[in-house]
């Protein structure tokens, strides 16, 4: 080898490289853990309305390690989304002494326990709201089935006047609604199991359809629908008796 020129020139250029490339990573190193370039500012952004700045204060406190080089960004992150109401955090670096979080909220949709809500991508999370949200009740894991469902059937009874005040799914997947409309009306329809896709919105599109027919004339009187039959549906209505014997003396039965 050593009568080699080329050889060793070969040699001697991939000793200087790993030289050069162990001084380079012991710069770094020493970047990284020095007390240079401290961190000094962290700025939230986004449409904040449940995050406050103690709230990330008190989140961080202690966890943020390290200078602008050094910092942990996934452990910083992780903390900023531990906190109640936020969704995700994008974070990054600003030079020369700031960290910038992008926050995004939860946007409640409805209520699953005292304690919890259902965003709109139907993921569940800890808060509390006083605002009027409907009422999902079902099993774990079942959110953003849902959350799906609640949105077509919502959409499907808007034109009667209804809102969804309860969505129901039982632990044998059959869907109840419970509907609110106009001066306080109270409605319970019974839509049943998906024994195929979308059985339960075709149940509840058949009902609406028959609505303004069949039984808007009722008003606020029918307390109760089933929808589970193949070929119709059945009704309770409180006090029918009393209503049918006013109409026929009026001759409208």
């Amino acid at each position: 080898m050593w009568h080699n020129p080329r050889l060793m020139n070969l040699t001697a250029s991939a000793l200087y490289g790993v030289a050069a490339f162990i001084v380079f990573c012991i710069a770094v190193i020493a970047l990284v853990n020095s007390h240079l370039f401290p961190l000094k500012k962290l700025q939230l952004r986004g449409e904040l309305a449940h995050v406050d700045a103690a709230a990330v204060e008190q989140v961080l406190d202690g966890r943020v390690k390290g200078n602008f080089f050094g910092v942990d960004l996934l452990a910083v992150r992780e903390a900023l989304e531990s906190i109640p109401w936020v969704r995700r955090v994008e974070l990054r670096r600003q030079w020369p002494d700031t960290l910038v979080a992008t926050v995004e909220e939860h946007r409640p949709l409805a209520r699953w326990s005292e304690q919890e809500l259902v965003n709109t991508y139907g993921e569940r999370f800890q808060g509390r709201l006083d605002a009027e949200l409907p009422r999902f009740v079902g099993p774990a894991g079942r959110e953003a089935t849902m959350t799906a469902h609640y949105r077509r059937f919502a959409e499907l009874v808007a034109p009667l006047g209804f809102e969804i005040a309860r969505l129901e799914l039982s632990a044998r997947q059959a869907w109840r609604l419970q509907l609110v409309g106009k001066d306080d009306a109270r409605l319970t329809v019974m839509l049943g199991r998906d024994q195929t896709p979308n059985d339960a919105l075709n149940r509840l599109r058949r009902f609406v359809a028959l609505y303004p027919h069949a039984l808007a004339q009722l008003g606020g009187n029918v307390g109760h629908v089933d929808l589970r039959y193949p070929n119709g549906f059945a009704l309770r209505v409180p006090g029918l008796e009393q209503f049918e014997t006013q109409h026929k003396k009026a001759g409208s039965v």
